[in-house]
Order: C-alpha cells, then structure tokens, then sequence
C-alpha cells in the first residue's frame, strides 16, 4: 500500500502536471524550430506571439460567453480558439511583410534578423499589454476535474488521491491531435514537402519552381497556429499574464535546442525533457520518500534541491550544458 501511495503521489504532482507542461513547451517549441528551419533565424518574439494569440482567445471566450455560448463541462476557450488563431496569423503575416520581408530581400544574415525579433518581441509585449493589461487573467470555465482526489480516494482506498485537471487532459489530447496533423501536413501534402524542401536547400528548392513567398506565408500561418494553441493550453492550466509568457521563451529554446534546431521531433522530446526537469528538480520529495523508505530514515526536511521560483534556473542550465557539448541537440538539428 505505502508503494501504491507513493506512485500515487508521484503521479500527482510530478508526472501528470509534467506530461502537461511538456505537451505546451513541445508546442511552443514546434513553432520555434518551424521558424529556424524553414526561415533561418531564432525568433525571439515567439513567447509574446504566444500571449498575443492567447490574448484573442481570452477576449472572443468572453464575447461567447456573454452571449451565453458554452460547451458545457469543456472550457469555452475551445470555441474560441479559431478566433485567437486568426488575430495571431494576422498579426505575424503583417509582422512579416512590413519587417521581416525587407531583411529577407536584402540577404542579412541571421544574427541581424534575431536582433530584429527582439525589437517585434517588445512591440507584442506592449500591444498585448496595452489591450488587455498586465495582471492575471483566469478564463477557464466547465468542469475543474476529470476525476478529483477525493472521489480517486474514495474509489481506490488509498490515503493519497489522485487529481487530474480538465485543462491537463485537454492539453495532452490537443496536443497529440495537433502535432499528428503537422507531421501529416509536414509528410504528405504538397505545400509540406515544399516547406520541407526549402528547408534541406533553398537554392535547389527556388530552382525547382517553389514560391519562396508561399512557403513563408504558410509557415508563419502554421506558428501562429502553434503559438496560440500552447498559449491557450498554458493559460487554461495555470492563468494568462502576458510577462509569464516572456519568460516562457527560455524553457521553449531550451526544449527546440536540446532536441535540436530544426527537428520537429526534436521539439517534442526537448519539450518533455525540460518539462520534467524541471518539475521534478523543484519537488519536494518528502512525501515519497517518506512512503518507501522505512520510519527511522524518512526525512525531516522538503528534500527540495530548488525551490519552484527558480525552476526557469533548470531549462538554462540544461540550455547551456547543451550549447557546450552538444549544439546540434539530440536529434542533430542545425548547430546554433
């Protein structure tokens, strides 16, 4: 039994909130390497396009529910998110063509465009701030629970119970339907091996009769897509402030970078990593120890390596680990 409520414990608070938090870093990170393998630049702007596209959702979910339009035990945002999507790709295709299109023409070279980035990162951050302010921002609503502590209690007998929000299995689902459609646009759409081609060699690509200009149209659509669907999920598990999405830029880099540059795949299992990283270096363990080891040695004290302020501290030591001894990351993507 102490082993079962030790499991149990761990699900709890390590592995179901990890497998969440993954679920949105791989996201955000999908978008990041899109944007460095197809258009060759980090955009450092991608963790307020996030909140930016969020910020729409939050707005069309209380426009719905003002009108009274909800789906019952599932969060309104759902409904909303063609909504935010649209705002988000409207904003970058724009970005794009008034910014980043010059630079294009003018062949600079990568360093220059992420400088840019920076620039269009505080222009999001303050516009998203100016719209819809700087504090939390909750809009979830429906059913808190797919099945809470107490009823797993009571339906198991154990002393730890087991609590799974409706926003994490939301995560989980949206983000194994979302990254099985890219990877089947990616693989066996027309559009998607032009992107995949302009990628591998953009000189052999452009004589081969791609438009450069619809690939990066396309592109920018699909991280816009990503963008929003993270933001939103991210939001919907924890709350919306926009200044948490600027800091969200470093784990999302750190997950694209330890998975490596350009990989989507890469992305994935970097976003997993970090995610649970992070989660677990900032558990207190005290209450699993405290189940499988006998009485005489369970532990006085949290056994808490780091407290949960600095767990953004993990994804840059793991960043820079990697950056050291392997920068082509796990999946060998493009060397940074």
């Amino acid at each position: 039994m102490d082993f079962l409520n030790a499991l149990v414990a761990l699900s709890n608070f390590v592995l179901v909130p990890a497998i969440a938090y993954g679920s949105q870093l791989a996201l955000g990170a999908l978008g990041v390497t899109l944007i460095y393998g197809i258009l060759r630049f980090s955009n450092f702007a991608h963790g307020d396009t996030m909140a930016f596209g969020t910020m729409g959702v939050i707005l069309a979910t209380w426009w719905l529910q003002g009108l009274g339009v909800s789906l019952g035990p599932l969060p309104t945002a759902l409904l909303a998110l063609p909504f935010g999507i649209a705002a988000c790709a409207a904003l970058v295709l724009a970005t794009d063509r008034v910014i980043y299109r010059f630079y294009r023409a003018q062949r600079v070279t990568p360093v220059i465009l992420v400088i840019v980035s920076m620039g269009v990162m505080f222009v999001y951050n303050g516009l998203t701030r100016f719209v819809i302010g700087p504090d939390d921002q909750r809009f979830a609503d429906g059913a808190r629970f797919i099945i809470s502590a107490r009823d797993f209690r009571d339906m198991t007998g154990l002393d730890e119970g087991l609590a799974i929000r409706t926003s994490q299995g939301i995560t989980v689902l949206t983000a194994i339907v979302v990254v099985a459609a890219l990877f089947w646009f990616l693989n066996h759409t027309r559009t998607g091996k032009s992107m995949r081609a302009y990628s591998d060699n953009e000189d052999l690509a452009l004589l081969s009769g791609i438009n450069p200009e619809r690939v990066v149209m396309v592109t920018w659509l699909l991280v816009a897509a990503l963008a929003t669907v993270a933001g939103t999920l991210y939001g919907l598990d924890k709350s919306f402030k926009p200044f948490t999405y600027f800091q969200l830029l470093l784990p999302i880099f750190a997950a694209a970078i330890v998975g490596g540059l350009g990989s989507p795949v890469g992305a994935i299992a970097g976003g997993y990593i970090i995610a649970f990283s992070e989660v677990m270096i900032t558990y207190a363990w005290k209450k699993v120890l405290g189940y499988l080891l006998p009485e005489p040695l369970a532990p006085d004290g949290l056994v808490q390596l780091l407290v949960v302020d600095y767990k953004f501290a993990v994804s840059f030591v793991i960043l820079v680990i990697v950056l050291l001894f392997r920068p082509t990351g796990l999946f060998r993507g493009k060397a940074v």
